[in-house]
């Protein structure tokens, strides 16, 4: 019997018991590395089955940034392992509509850039919709397609990634289960996910052909991947939830081959992690305790030493009670743990401010200390943890920012020209006569003039914009009280600098840029952003690169006394029975952070890829830190104006 290493109990558990609410196979990992390790392997042996066997292996593909990790993964088994695709046909699920196949958006040239110009795949063995088939044809266009997949005897392994609407290939809401290859219309909330890759969602096409729930259900295995958090509310809704034509995903349910591949983040919402106690035995440790105990708060609006011996037996935490009850007991073992997480010295205390009966804690043996923050883009600093940021400062610690990538792709057209007419203006206003400033103003403007949506920049736009974030990082933090000319490091990642929402794989030299800055400045905290849910995808690729440079510096001398702290980003917030380290801020330091954010004026007002949150960056911030705060306040514990929160990195690589 399968076996799995619940992260909530810490223990083996069955999966009979902990799954019996989930109504189609789903298998957690703890990392969306380990995931695409598993997916590329089970295609890999699928291909060299066929092959022994003398015959084709016909794959459906997905595109996005969820399965480019089982891409780069089959690609490495192709160079080192040789695996070969020559046997191997592929039909993928869609093509925005209309689309040129050359078009950086478009899924011909996603899937040859991820996977088909590095492996040995015959050309004529690639199916990709067309969407430059002209409206009049494109309906034949569509049921030849689903001919040929019937030709070929059926697609033998299908991979599906899944839209926060519940999606499937492009399959909205509304679609049936025996829908085929068609043109649709694109739902609002998909257009939105998409106008990052467009520049703009009234660039994003409305229309897109797509394989049909139909087509899809006719594969003979389907695998679903799905990572982060901001996919476990749809995951557990297709996963647990009724099936309906409104989340085209929980037909899955009815597919006879059908498993879901999750990340533990992806994951969280299932009922096996979220409130496990409510489908099978505990092991209660102090996590499962800690977890089960704010559930029940909130479940019933109590505070946490309020609840009874009845609530928690009504609730189904009869075995808790038994075994570490009374309530009472419960409640004030969890209600310390909490109020042990505020601290308004995330830095430590200095000797004259710890009073007597202090608990001498960890972080109070080095002061002051030297701080580093990772910031992934030139703003999630002060977006994300500016009042901490804020409160280091002003209790006197070294504190240094790292900014990891450019940020120059989020920069208007329009703040280029405006910063283009500065420069100008400062050349006649000072009598500079300099005939490169003149070149590169003609330059920027005759690009933009003729730049079409989508289009990457040139490289002098590149560095310009990249410019115009620097100098609102060194303003942002100047607010918070860091000196800017000292402490800030740009470190202008190379996976990041190709002018477009695409990167490249993180690669060695990423690492060691965050090596040599880790081993430059020895620090004691390190801050960085553990927020999986930036749709962008850089946030996961700046953490991966900070973990790995943490497995090289961990032997390091100065490196045991180092602290590393990740705090969320402007998507999500820290669950708080994950909460480790609450830093509380007062309305004037909530008033600081909000000036420090106003600094990125680029980003301000409508900032170019603000997701599908239309609130500004400092209201998202402000908002999260006040919920925080109020759910503590919830709980039982002091009422504060905003809280930021934090939890340590438990080694564990992204």
């Amino acid at each position: 019997m399968t076996a799995l290493i619940d992260p909530l109990v810490g223990s083996d558990m069955e999966l009979d018991s902990l799954t019996q609410s989930e109504l189609v196979p789903a298998t957690v990992f703890k990392s969306s590395v380990e995931v695409n390790k598993a997916v590329a392997l089970e295609i890999a042996e699928l291909i060299r089955k066929r092959n022994e066997a003398g015959q084709t292996c016909v794959l459906g593909l997905a595109t996005g940034s969820t399965p480019v990790g089982v891409y780069d993964e089959l690609i490495r088994m192709h160079q080192e392992e040789g695996l070969s695709f020559a046997n191997v046909v592929t039909f993928n699920l869609d093509e925005y509509y209309p689309m040129q196949p050359d078009e950086l958006q478009s899924y011909n040239r996603f899937m040859a850039e991820h996977l088909f110009d590095h492996v040995d795949i015959p050309s004529q063995n690639v199916n990709i919709p067309d969407g430059t088939v002209s409206p009049d044809k494109v309906h034949a266009y569509c049921r030849a397609y689903e001919r040929k997949i019937d030709d070929m005897g059926g697609i033998d392994l299908q991979l599906l990634g899944i839209g926060r609407t519940g999606h499937i290939g492009f399959n909205e809401p509304g679609s049936g289960i025996k829908s085929m290859t068609r043109l649709i219309t694109l739902d609002k909330v998909t257009r939105l996910d998409a106008a990052s890759d467009f520049f703009a969602e009234e660039n994003v096409p409305r229309r897109a052909i797509t394989m049909g729930v139909g087509t899809i259900f006719k594969a003979r295995r389907v695998i679903l991947i799905a990572f982060g958090e901001h996919k476990a509310p749809i995951v557990r809704r297709s996963v647990e939830g009724e099936v309906s034509p409104a989340i085209p995903a929980t037909f899955l349910q009815q597919h006879p081959n059908c498993q879901y591949m999750l990340d533990t983040a992806a994951a969280s919402d299932l009922t096996r992690f979220k409130s496990p106690w409510l489908v099978g035995p505990m092991q209660w440790n102090d996590t499962a305790m800690r977890t089960a105990v704010i559930w029940l708060s909130q479940h019933l609006g109590k505070p946490i030493l309020k609840l009874t011996d009845e609530d928690y037996n009504e609730a189904g935490l009869q075995d808790l009670l038994a075994d570490h009850g009374p309530a009472y007991d419960i409640n004030v073992n969890v209600f310390r743990t909490m109020q042990r997480t505020i601290t308004g010295w995330p830095g430590g205390k200095p000797e004259s401010a710890r009073k007597a009966d202090d608990p001498k804690l960890e972080r109070d043996r080095i002061y002051p200390k030297r701080v580093l923050i990772f910031s992934p883009h030139p703003d999630d600093d002060v977006i994300s943890m500016g009042g901490t940021l804020i409160r280091l400062a002003d209790h006197g610690h070294d504190v240094h920012v790292a900014y990891q990538t450019s940020g120059s792709i989020a920069v208007f057209d329009d703040d280029v020209l405006r910063f283009t007419d500065f420069v100008s203006e400062c050349n006649a206003v000072f009598n500079i006569d300099t005939k490169v400033t003149g070149s590169l103003e003609d330059h920027i403007e005759q690009y933009i003039s003729n730049k079409q949506p989508g289009q990457v920049d040139s490289d002098q736009i590149q560095q310009l914009k990249g410019l115009i974030r620097r100098g609102e990082a060194r303003a942002g933090v100047r607010a918070c009280g860091v000196p800017a000319a000292t402490n800030c490091h740009f470190l202008d990642m190379p996976f990041y600098e190709t002018g477009r929402v695409r990167k490249k794989p993180l690669s060695q030299d990423d690492v060691d840029i965050i090596v040599n800055l880790l081993r430059e400045l020895k620090p004691h905290q390190v801050y960085a952003a553990g927020d999986l849910s930036d749709p962008h995808g850089t946030h996961r690729v700046c953490l991966s690169a900070i973990t790995k440079a943490l497995e090289v510096v961990k032997k390091d001398d100065w490196y045991t006394d180092c602290d590393v702290w990740l705090y969320r980003g402007a998507w999500q917030e820290w669950e708080p029975e994950k909460i480790e380290m609450a830093v509380p801020l007062s309305p004037q330091e909530i008033l600081r952070k909000r000036n420090a954010i106003f600094k990125h004026e680029s980003q301000k007002d409508r900032a170019l890829f603000p997701g599908v949150d239309e609130r500004e960056f400092w209201q998202r911030a402000e908002d999260r830190n006040r919920n925080t705060a109020k759910t503590y306040d919830q709980l039982g514990l002091p009422e504060y104006e905003g809280i930021e929160a934090f939890v340590r990195w438990n080694g564990k690589q992204y």
